[in-house]
């Protein structure tokens, strides 16, 4: 008889031809806190809605002290002790925190009233024993984020929980208060509550896991006792896959000089000002997790979000851009993450989408009207020095491949003669043929002088493509790598997780 809690064997997930799991073996015992880590899209995510009976496996058994259950919806898994504390909490602002904890299963007294007392006293008693002092009366919008946990939690422990996920609980907390959440998971582990703990910052895995199981391309990769690790042999297991050789080699020749200067730009005034600078001719990096502010600065200098102070000059000009428009006025391009919804008007055709960055180059010299004639052999030009494919310059981009999509989301800006293209990652949904075709393409815009930034969530792509890598970590520009031979995903990883290399 097996002493686990919890068993999963040989789980397996697909969607459509794509296999987000890959017989997939996990064992947590009562009491124990097991971190679960791998890169984003390593399959965290769809292990975690298996157990919350969100997603059923394919194939494989899921085993609760030895028993196989059947998660076939959220409250059976409830039902068996599992759950889940996401990290968007799914409290009601309006209501209180004890409201909340018994949200769905309210104490009633013998003639159908709200039993409010009854309520109060065991949410304070679900609070105290997490060593909490906390009014179970005020309204849920009034706390904090870390007090709108531990109610998450209260929750979870008043539906009888043994079994406690909680994904990435510590990402917007402050140091003081992740020590706090800390206690009250030692206090859980006292009681024989068992926990799996997902974060990407390594510093708390040696703080509070037991054993680790990492997962890459949605395959168990190394599960081993965390007084077994060292910080490099936690990097190796999250980014040890090969990097494939599909990334052209970087030019011999030096980028030219800096011609994008970030004195200051700071989001908000609780925030920490970053600077930096981009050289002509490169490819500059942004790295980091979810959260850490990749996204967020890029959009703010570029005006697409307000930013409390910008203090950024352009081929030494004041630039400080209200609109991602004015952007584009002074040379700069935005490539968006979601390039179907941001980046593209799907219904128009290919020459549609490319000249309407710059309709006043289709202006007839007399009388000022549009010209649709003036555009087509630019138009032509660039499909072809892009190798779209496409029947012809009036294919509707909804009916294109990912990959050609984000070709003429380039062709457009190359359109608008932007001397600064900005990648928010660049080769998100697109087939691995086409990547390099996509890769071979921003080199080549370098090699004519154009710089890039590019953001990115996959590490081989930051290693085989930047030039220099800014990481990123907490809103704050954790580590600068100038040197190409430090450009490796063992040194980014260590930063992004608040490692030090020495």
């Amino acid at each position: 008889m097996s002493n686990n809690l919890l068993e999963l064997r040989g789980v397996t997930k697909r969607f459509a031809s794509v296999r987000a799991l890959t017989r997939v073996d996990l064992d947590l015992q009562a009491g124990e806190i097991l971190a679960l880590l791998g890169e984003n899209g390593a399959g965290k995510s769809t292990l975690v809605k298996v157990l919350a009976g969100v997603h059923r496996p394919d194939e494989g058994r899921i085993l609760i002290e030895g028993r196989e259950v059947r998660l076939a919806d959220p409250s059976e898994a409830q039902k068996h002790g599992i759950s889940i504390i996401y990290q968007e909490f799914s409290l009601v602002p309006h209501l209180s925190a004890c409201e909340n904890i018994f949200l769905g299963r309210e104490r009633r007294t013998p003639w159908g009233l709200l039993d409010r007392s009854a309520m109060r006293r065991e949410a304070r008693a679900l609070l105290q024993r997490l060593g909490v002092d906390l009014d179970a009366s005020r309204l849920v919008s009034q706390l904090s984020i870390a007090e709108q946990q531990f109610v998450e939690i209260a929750k979870a422990l008043g539906r009888s929980a043994r079994i406690l996920i909680l994904d990435e609980p510590t990402a917007t907390l402050t140091g003081g208060e992740v020590k706090r959440l800390f206690a009250v998971m030692r206090e859980l582990q006292r009681t024989g509550v068992a926990m799996i703990f997902i974060s990407h910052h390594l510093d708390e895995i040696f703080q509070i896991a037991g054993r680790v199981h990492c997962l890459r391309d949605g395959r168990s990769v190394g599960i081993r006792p965390v007084s077994e690790c060292t910080p490099q042999e936690l990097v190796r297991l999250i980014a040890g896959r090969d990097i494939i050789h599909e990334f052209p080699a970087r030019p011999a020749t030096p980028p030219g000089p800096v011609i994008l200067k970030v004195k200051r730009l700071q989001l908000e005034p609780r925030l920490p000002a970053v600077s930096f600078g981009l050289r002509e001719g490169e490819i500059l990096g942004f790295a980091g997790l979810v959260g850490s502010g990749r996204t967020e600065v890029v959009r703010a200098l570029l005006g697409a979000d307000r930013a409390h102070v910008r203090d950024v000059t352009c081929h030494d000009r004041p630039f400080d851009p209200s609109t991602p428009a004015d952007s584009r006025a002074r040379g700069i391009g935005l490539l968006p993450e979601d390039r179907r919804h941001q980046g593209l008007i799907l219904p128009f055709s290919v020459a549609e989408n490319v000249v309407i960055t710059n309709l006043s180059a289709l202006r007839h010299p007399v009388g000022g009207w549009l010209s649709r004639r003036r555009g087509e052999s630019a138009v032509l030009r660039l499909v072809n020095r892009l190798s779209i494919r496409a029947s012809s310059t009036r294919q509707p981009a909804s009916t294109l491949s990912g990959g050609n999509q984000q070709k003429v989301v380039i062709a457009k800006w190359l359109f608008a003669d932007c001397r600064i293209l900005v990648f928010d990652e660049p080769t998100r949904g697109i087939d691995v043929g086409a990547r390099s075709e996509i890769y071979g393409l921003m080199r080549s815009l370098t090699a004519q002088g154009r710089s890039i930034i590019m953001v990115s969530s996959e590490l081989p792509e930051v290693v085989g493509m930047s030039d220099r890598v800014i990481v990123m970590r907490q809103h704050r520009i954790e580590r600068t790598i100038d040197r190409a031979e430090e450009i490796t995903a063992e040194n980014i990883m260590y930063y992004a997780t608040g490692g030090h290399i020495a």
